[in-house]
């Protein structure tokens, strides 16, 4: 995979145009238009994407298929594989195209999560975060009752003996990965020997069966510079490498060792051991990845290109120095840095209003909105973005070739 060198500005003016105006005699579409239009996986009309009522998620088809294609490239070339994680995108036809490229699941790291893509047709699922009350439990337990692919992830004895008397009760043996602390201490066992002896309890376990360990460091992900990141992840996986090797030196499964992700997705094979990154953003893209820097420009994280973006309509122009949006907190979140107006400089966005973003000119600004007037915006952290809206439309040169339903969106339970 070939990575460029350039400058946040030369990274942002690169992203490709922002704008058009629209005379009044094109027609304009409602969301429940577009979608209507939509048969059988096909557009029964040429739309434009800048037709599109605001605002709105796109995804740029030929932008996502690079950095589908670029990930597993890399990590093929590393001698591992990916397991994205669907809490990025939320949506099963995303989650199919990586599956269709090579990777070896998804993970999902809640289990309503799990249930969308099971229903929308995905099955090699790992599920991240432990199930502890009845109901999740429950819920999972009936999940690997119709899926015999899906993994769940466990931290705690108290915690792997409820799954094995679920699974128990319904008659069913369920796998099972060991979660392994990386020192941030959210979720996982410490390594070493209490993981050790996790594992041993699991095994010795009626109806659970052990997969193997994951270790997912997501403070490692957005450590700025390339030297800087690295160092912090091997050193935080270390121990997680020392829990393979007891794993492996007692007989017990290591066939999955999954972490890694994003920030660190050419970085993490050098952990000993690990088979899979579970990697998200990297579809997407944002804002906060392109300030940790790259392997080969220590200012902008160029490896991957923004995908993403919400399509916004300028409302208000007429005080100087600034316009004011349809996209605010309730279309961008409020998450820092702030989404960025794709193709331009010399401007900032904000979007602390609910209902409204505001664009302001700096003196260096390459161009000024009106109104009614379109741009994009590079979003901030597309995990929240994209739990905010039903659907994205997927675009190929600037006409929207599918409508795509976010099946997992608002499942956080």
């Amino acid at each position: 995979m070939t990575k460029l060198s350039m400058s946040r500005r030369r990274f942002l003016q690169s992203t490709g145009a922002a704008a058009i105006w629209l005379p009044t005699t094109v027609k304009g579409y409602t969301a429940s238009e577009i979608q209507a239009l939509y048969v059988d996986g096909e557009m029964q009309e040429d739309v434009s994407k800048w037709e599109l009522d605001t605002p709105c998620l796109c995804v740029d088809l030929d932008l996502l298929e690079s950095n589908i294609a670029a990930m597993e490239s890399t990590v093929n070339q590393n001698g591992i594989a990916s397991r994205p994680h669907a809490k990025t995108h939320k949506t099963p036809v995303i989650a199919q195209m990586q599956l269709d490229s090579g990777s070896v699941g998804i993970c999902t790291a809640k289990i309503s999560e799990a249930e969308a893509m099971y229903q929308n047709g995905i099955d090699e699922i790992l599920m991240t975060t432990t199930n502890v009350t009845p109901t999740k439990i429950r819920r999972a337990m009936n999940l690997r009752q119709e899926n015999p692919r899906f993994v769940q992830a466990t931290d705690s004895s108290q915690n792997a003996r409820l799954l094995s008397e679920a699974a128990s009760a319904m008659g069913i043996t369920a796998d099972v990965v060991v979660d392994v602390d990386p020192g941030g201490h959210r979720t996982g066992i410490t390594p070493g020997a209490p993981a050790l002896e996790l594992a041993q309890l699991i095994d010795s376990l009626p109806s659970l069966n052990l997969r193997g360990l994951l270790c997912y460091d997501g403070g490692s992900q957005h450590v700025k510079g390339f030297e800087e990141r690295k160092n912090q992840t091997l050193e935080r996986l270390a121990g997680a490498t020392d829990t393979f090797d007891l794993f492996n030196q007692s007989g017990l499964s290591t066939e999955i060792f999954s972490g890694g992700g994003t920030g660190t997705y050419n970085i993490d094979h050098e952990t000993r051991g690990l088979t899979d990154v579970q990697v998200g953003s990297y579809v997407f893209m944002d804002a906060q990845y392109i300030d940790i820097g790259g392997e080969t420009d220590k200012d902008v994280y160029s490896d991957f290109a923004a995908s993403l973006t919400i399509l916004t309509t300028v409302l208000n122009d007429q005080y100087e120095g600034r316009v004011t949006t349809d996209a605010g907190a309730k279309a961008c979140t409020i998450n820092r840095p702030w989404a960025r107006v794709k193709g331009e400089t010399g401007m900032s966005y904000t979007s602390g209003s609910d209902e409204f973003g505001t664009l302001r000119y700096e003196d260096n600004a390459s161009r000024s909105y009106r109104v009614g007037e379109k741009l994009e915006l590079i979003v901030s952290h597309c995990d929240p973005v994209v739990n905010l809206y039903n659907q994205m439309y997927a675009i190929r040169n600037d006409r929207v070739e599918a409508v795509w339903q976010i099946a997992a969106r608002g499942m956080s339970a």
